[in-house]
């Protein structure tokens, strides 16, 4: 897998929404250790567990949806297909300016998974993230 700076070394990154995320990263931080990795303006950061996970943090409420699953992949496009064709509802693949190709799937019980392949190794400034 290739390493890109706007993700964490780890394979899965959790996504939770909070309704203010500058608090969420400050009150979260306070309670469990969390360090800011990077956070792009008041609706993104992301937060550095031990040294190679992440969660991160976005504006919303669970109860919008915005609460996700992230995981990262060697192969992006195989997983997709694969996940088609277990009858999984998947979006077409996407690329960011952050270096990551993703598709977003929802399973069988309507919870949404993002999958990401890292493309290239992008320092989280060069796409507008205040580094922590």
């Amino acid at each position: 897998m290739l390493a890109n700076r706007s993700m964490p070394r780890g394979v899965i990154v959790p996504v939770l929404a909070y309704p203010d995320v500058e608090e969420a990263v400050e009150r979260l931080g306070a309670a469990f250790g969390f360090t800011l990795r990077w956070r792009a303006g008041t609706h993104r950061a992301q937060l550095a567990v031990g040294d190679d996970s992440a969660i991160a943090i976005v504006r919303g409420t669970p109860a919008t949806g915005s609460d996700h699953v992230m995981l990262r992949v060697g192969d992006v496009g195989a997983l997709r297909e694969r996940a088609h064709a277990a009858g999984f509802e998947a979006s077409g693949i996407e690329e960011f300016p952050y270096g990551e190709r993703q598709f977003t799937c929802v399973d069988f019980s309507g919870r949404t998974w993002v999958f990401t392949e890292s493309v290239a190794d992008v320092d989280p400034r060069e796409w507008g993230a205040v580094v922590g």
